[in-house]
């Protein structure tokens, strides 16, 4: 929402000059008076690529302080003030478990902020070790849980924050009162807590990537669990940390660039320990203990806090978000729910995690997104936001839309008043021969079925990689398709243009021999085999006929009733298995058919699941990991089908 107008009472805010306003031209159907920003032109020239470290040093003054926390506790930080302001100007300020490096008063970062564009606003700029990371003092905690009730000097995210805007308004030359925070992937996380019991001085915060809930974000999707993801994760990050260090500790050696094959040796998950991390990685013997949504995940998660946020919010997310596509999604709901007076936006772009700072946004893998739609973004839509409520007056709400969303598949951006955007039901149902239907099916009994064998999983990329890749979410599933434990179904080509928009459904009946299997749904845009290719495509790869993967999930079938709850099934009995898939904005063209695909596996990007019942999965044997049958339903009784929303298709110009 867009309605509250909220500056911090407390303080007496300095006047900022407010920038000048001009037109930009931007693509899709947003209207160019929807975005503008000018830069001031007596700031310094844009920085060029091979003089990063040099510019910081020569445009700004460093300082290393230890900032006091209510418990005592003091955190490192690194500010970086302009040398030679010529007005007074906002804080930028972003916390990190990932190193406010470089350390020492004359080691410089070779940039500042979330894009050029800001760096050369000239602002505060302001980098924090979180508590008990690197150089900071005190206890890391893993997704620290909120304490909503604190008292003394008890702590959370949202405290350390708070009292870390204290201290700079207070010590901090030249500002102008207004401190803004923004943050990527872990960082987003911090970012978000920030806001919540919010320092009157911080009106702007971006969450971008951010982690929301760690049971359903980074490393269990529906209570499957990303095994690269995690295991390389935390074998380096989560070691435990001795006195204040400057440095990462070493990377763990696979020995080898085939992840497919090392996980696949590594056998059952319990072997992890046993022969590899030596239970020295504390939250992964916590991943271990907790394979159920338990209280150890609900404290974790983030989203019913965020209630009363008082600073302006814009959350950022990419489509093919590997990492975090459930966080920024979530947290932007959840503000709507909670708090629907609030300043609340959101921005999905044609990124893979953090692609809007660190890509062109051009293309990712197969997919070509024609344009470099990062710098686009940066300027046109982050750079009002921060500039509108750090420099401005911050009357009225910037221009900015409700929902920013890059459209795939048209390759355009579009805004919305709201998201997800009111549209029509669609329902697409499996059907006999392989075929996607538009209407229910008419058999009375009718199953496809296909042999799961853990020995052998279905990989999720068919290229060869050590851990989970930003690009398989673009990777033509062609390699999948051919697999005889992989189940397709697919549409005619349209004749019209198919845009779906927001959330999408599997509502499928299936059944198992055993007593428990994951359920892998993959939604797809098949290409016509005269389609041309692009600049950007590898050798050997081929736009024609490619199968595009526009959505994709899983579910470990014994969650399907929730997530505290696991259940056995009954072999052989139809089930019923509800699988929400994230959102998408994704038009299929006229001349493409859609696909979904079904399979039980997806290796090593998902750990195999014994499919012989075992309490947990993490405590399960070699010897427990069986071959099964899994059978999809598709009959009167028992239909299975993929539910979404449809919105029109605007004619292109």
């Amino acid at each position: 929402m867009q309605h509250r107008v909220v500056w911090g009472v407390a303080l007496a805010f300095a006047s900022a000059c407010r920038p000048e306003l001009a037109d930009r031209p931007v693509p899709g159907d947003l209207q160019p008076s929807a975005f503008t920003a000018d830069l001031d032109p007596s700031l310094p020239p844009p920085l060029t690529p091979d003089d990063g470290a040099a510019w910081v040093q020569a445009h700004y003054v460093k300082e290393e302080v230890r900032i006091p926390m209510r418990d005592g506790a003091t955190l490192f930080t690194a500010i970086y003030r302009p040398r030679d302001p010529d007005r007074e100007v906002p804080i930028l300020l972003t916390r990190t478990p990932y190193r406010a490096s470089p350390y020492g008063p004359d080691a410089h970062r070779d940039a500042l902020g979330p894009s050029r564009t800001l760096m050369e606003r000239g602002y505060v700029f302001v980098y924090q070790d979180v508590r008990g990371c690197f150089q900071s003092e005190g206890e890391f905690v893993n997704m620290r849980p909120h304490r909503p009730t604190k008292r003394g000097p008890e702590i959370d995210e949202s405290s350390d924050t708070y009292d870390t805007i204290e201290w700079l308004v207070h010590h901090v030359a030249g500002h102008n009162g207004r401190v803004g925070m923004w943050g990527i992937s872990y960082p987003g996380f911090y970012a978000a807590a920030g806001m919540i019991d919010a320092h009157p001085a911080l009106v702007a915060v971006s969450p971008q990537a951010p982690i929301a809930d760690w049971y359903f974000d980074d490393f269990h999707h529906h209570g499957a669990f990303f095994l690269p993801h995690a295991f390389n994760f935390f074998s380096g990050f989560g070691r435990p940390r001795k006195g204040l260090v400057s440095e990462w500790g070493p990377r763990f050696d696979h020995g080898t660039p085939d992840g497919y094959a090392w996980f696949l040796g590594l056998g059952a998950l319990r072997n992890a320990n046993e022969h590899h991390l030596h239970h020295e990685i504390p939250f992964w013997d916590e991943l271990a203990a907790h394979p159920d949504y338990d209280e150890f995940w609900r404290e974790r998660n983030l989203l019913p806090h965020l209630r009363n946020v008082a600073p302006a919010v814009m959350t950022v997310g990419g489509w093919f978000d590997a990492e975090d596509l459930y966080g920024p999604l979530q947290i932007y709901r959840a503000i709507e729910a909670q708090d629907p007076d609030a300043f609340n936006v959101l921005v999905m772009g044609p990124w893979s995690h953090g692609g809007w700072a660190r890509t062109a946004g051009d293309h990712l893998g197969n997919a070509d997104f024609e344009g470099e739609h990062s710098a686009w973004y940066q300027q046109h839509v982050e750079a009002v936001f921060f500039q509108h409520y750090l420099e401005g007056d911050g009357s009225t709400p910037p221009s900015l839309p409700e929902a920013t969303v890059f459209e795939t598949g048209r390759n355009r951006w579009r805004s919305f008043d709201a998201w997800p955007p009111a549209g029509r039901p669609r329902t697409l149902w499996l059907g006999s021969g392989h075929r996607l239907l538009g209407e229910a099916p008419a058999e009375r009994r009718a199953f496809d079925e296909f042999v799961s064998d853990p020995a052998r999983p279905v990989p999720y990329t068919e290229e060869v990689a050590i851990g989970m890749t930003k690009e398989y979410m673009t990777d033509d599933q062609r390699f999948a398709a051919r697999r005889p434990d992989v189940l397709t179904w697919v549409g005619n080509p349209l004749t019209e243009p198919l845009t779906l928009a927001g959330p999408l459904t599997a509502d499928l009946w299936v059944s198992t021999s055993e007593a428990d299997a994951d359920w892998v749904v993959k939604v797809i845009d098949v290409f016509p085999e005269d389609a041309p290719d692009h600049p950007h495509l590898a050798r050997g790869k081929h736009m024609g006929g490619y199968q595009m993967m526009v959505r994709s999930e899983v579910i470990r079938g014994r969650y399907r009733d929730g997530y505290d709850a696991p259940k056995p099934f009954a072999a052989g009995k139809p089930t019923r298995v509800r699988l929400p898939l994230q959102d998408v904005l994704h038009t299929w063209e006229p001349g493409h058919r859609v696909m979904i695909q079904i399979q039980s596996t997806w290796f090593p990007l998902v750990d195999r699941n014994p499919q012989r019942w075992v309490d947990n999965v993490f405590e399960a044997r070699d010897e427990d990991f069986v071959k099964a049958t899994h059978r999809v339903w598709r009959d009167t009784e028992h239909a299975s089908r993929l539910e979404a929303v449809v919105i029109p298709t605007p004619i292109e110009h």
